[in-house]
Protein backbone atom coordinates (compact mmCIF):
# COMPACT_ATOMS: atom_id res chain seq x y z
CA UNK A 1 0.00 0.00 0.00
CA UNK A 2 0.94 3.41 -0.97
CA UNK A 3 0.22 6.37 1.58
CA UNK A 4 0.33 9.47 0.15
CA UNK A 5 0.53 13.13 1.94
CA UNK A 6 -0.69 15.75 0.45
CA UNK A 7 0.99 19.38 1.56
CA UNK A 8 -1.09 22.11 2.37
CA UNK A 9 -1.56 24.77 -0.05
CA UNK A 10 0.22 27.38 2.38
CA UNK A 11 2.87 30.12 1.47
CA UNK A 12 6.10 29.10 1.50
CA UNK A 13 7.82 32.70 2.66
CA UNK A 14 9.51 34.39 1.71
CA UNK A 15 8.68 33.81 -1.69
CA UNK A 16 5.41 33.54 -1.28
CA UNK A 17 4.92 30.83 -3.69
CA UNK A 18 2.62 27.81 -2.88
CA UNK A 19 4.41 24.55 -0.96
CA UNK A 20 1.90 22.51 -2.62
CA UNK A 21 1.71 23.39 -6.16
CA UNK A 22 4.63 25.93 -6.46
CA UNK A 23 2.33 28.63 -8.30
CA UNK A 24 1.71 32.59 -6.89
CA UNK A 25 0.21 31.75 -3.04
CA UNK A 26 -3.09 32.35 -2.65
CA UNK A 27 -4.34 30.47 -5.71
CA UNK A 28 -7.13 27.47 -6.86
CA UNK A 29 -7.32 24.86 -3.78
CA UNK A 30 -5.61 27.97 -1.27
CA UNK A 31 -8.39 30.20 -2.01
CA UNK A 32 -11.23 27.53 -1.52
CA UNK A 33 -9.67 25.86 1.60
CA UNK A 34 -9.46 29.87 3.08
CA UNK A 35 -13.00 30.40 1.51
CA UNK A 36 -14.26 27.29 3.87
CA UNK A 37 -11.91 28.21 7.18
CA UNK A 38 -13.85 31.40 6.70
CA UNK A 39 -16.79 30.83 6.10
CA UNK A 40 -18.90 31.92 8.81
CA UNK A 41 -16.84 35.38 9.22
CA UNK A 42 -15.79 36.55 5.62
CA UNK A 43 -14.55 40.25 7.48
CA UNK A 44 -11.74 37.67 9.17
CA UNK A 45 -10.71 36.60 5.89
CA UNK A 46 -10.36 39.68 4.49
CA UNK A 47 -8.21 40.96 7.47
CA UNK A 48 -6.10 38.24 7.42
CA UNK A 49 -5.25 38.69 3.51
CA UNK A 50 -4.63 42.23 4.20
CA UNK A 51 -1.75 41.34 6.86
CA UNK A 52 -0.67 38.57 4.34
CA UNK A 53 -0.49 41.14 1.71
CA UNK A 54 1.74 43.51 3.91
CA UNK A 55 4.13 40.23 5.11
CA UNK A 56 4.67 39.31 1.54
CA UNK A 57 5.60 43.27 0.57
CA UNK A 58 8.19 43.44 3.13
CA UNK A 59 9.33 40.06 2.41
CA UNK A 60 9.50 40.01 -1.73
CA UNK A 61 10.86 44.00 -1.06
CA UNK A 62 13.76 42.33 0.95
CA UNK A 63 14.55 39.79 -1.82
CA UNK A 64 15.05 42.36 -3.62
CA UNK A 65 13.28 40.31 -6.44
CA UNK A 66 10.86 41.49 -9.13
CA UNK A 67 8.32 42.58 -6.98
CA UNK A 68 4.67 42.62 -8.25
CA UNK A 69 3.29 46.15 -8.52
CA UNK A 70 0.47 47.41 -6.06
CA UNK A 71 -2.35 46.37 -7.75
CA UNK A 72 -0.82 43.15 -8.40
CA UNK A 73 -0.06 42.50 -4.92
CA UNK A 74 -4.08 43.60 -4.31
CA UNK A 75 -5.46 41.79 -6.52
CA UNK A 76 -3.43 38.46 -5.52
CA UNK A 77 -4.80 38.86 -1.81
CA UNK A 78 -7.61 40.94 -1.58
CA UNK A 79 -9.52 41.18 -5.13
CA UNK A 80 -10.73 37.89 -5.04
CA UNK A 81 -12.91 37.00 -2.35
CA UNK A 82 -16.05 39.01 -1.75
CA UNK A 83 -18.26 39.49 0.88
CA UNK A 84 -21.64 38.23 1.38
CA UNK A 85 -24.89 39.68 1.22
CA UNK A 86 -25.31 39.40 5.46
CA UNK A 87 -22.34 40.92 5.64
CA UNK A 88 -22.08 44.53 3.50
CA UNK A 89 -24.73 46.28 6.45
Amino acid sequence: MVVVTRRPHSPLRPIWLCRACGHPWPRGDAKLALLSEYERNRVSLFVYLAGTLGDAADDLAKLRAEVPSANELFDRFLGWPKLQKRERS
